[in-house]
């Protein structure tokens, strides 16, 4: 990779903010914002389209190698294939099927040359639960965003709310206790904070706040000190 391009990996648990975040820092510094989580999405999504099974392992890392997704520069829209499956992917069945598909290692596999090749052409800020630890691990610039299970809880039920589902904090923390212990004892790619990432607990502060801990890291490990531009 290009020393010019710059790779802001950010790691964390459902709810902690990490899309929200991600996409905030990327918009400030001219970075592409990439949703790890979208490209299983878009992998799930071409599975029930094609009626390939969730169990079949084989079939789904074929789909995975042959999928061409694509990310949108600075309007956050996701391409599979050539379509624009922003709003597919965000669909109840999509989401349940993509919790499947995302455990499957020969996906994960598949997907990390890919997730590194749009990192070698332009700097991004790359967002999930393995970007520092598996995808970029010599990234300079690493994350590990959580915040207090009480507080993920009510961040989901609220943004699933603001989608129009229904949503109450006690189903939505027991679906993120149960996310929790899936992604981390998962045999592939757990979810584990990097050795050399910087912690932020973003319980109690303002979305502002934990934007500007970010862009301070950022700026204290480039070599201008400054915000970059891609």
């Amino acid at each position: 990779m290009s020393e010019k391009r710059i790779v802001v990996a950010i790691d964390g648990p459902a709810g902690a903010g990490k899309s929200t975040v991600a996409r905030r820092v990327a918009d400030r510094l001219g970075f592409i914002y990439i949703n790890s989580g979208a490209m299983y999405r878009a992998v799930a999504l071409w599975a029930l389209r094609t009626g390939t099974g969730l169990d079949d392992m084989h079939r789904l890392e074929a789909l995975a190698r042959a999928a061409k997704i694509e990310f949108g520069i600075g309007d956050g829209l996701v391409y599979l294939n050539g379509e624009n499956v922003t709003e597919a992917i965000r669909t109840p069945e999509v989401s349940m099927a993509a919790s499947k598909v995302s455990v499957v290692p020969g996906v994960r596999r598949a997907l990390i040359p890919l997730q590194r090749g749009i990192a070698e052409e332009s700097s991004v800020v790359m967002e999930g639960r393995d970007i520092g630890s598996v995808v970029f691990p010599d990234a300079k610039i690493k994350v590990y965003l959580d915040a207090k299970p009480g507080e993920r809880a009510r961040r989901r039920a609220l943004e699933l709310q603001d989608r129009g589902e229904s949503a109450n904090v006690e189903a939505v923390t027991a679906s993120l206790q149960e996310r929790d212990e899936r992604d981390r004892t998962r045999q592939e790619a757990p979810l584990l904070q990097a050795p050399d990432a910087q912690l932020i607990d973003s319980t109690g502060l303002s979305l502002d706040e934990v934007e500007e801990k970010v862009l301070q890291l950022v700026r204290s490990r480039t070599s201008n000190g400054k915000e970059v531009s891609r």
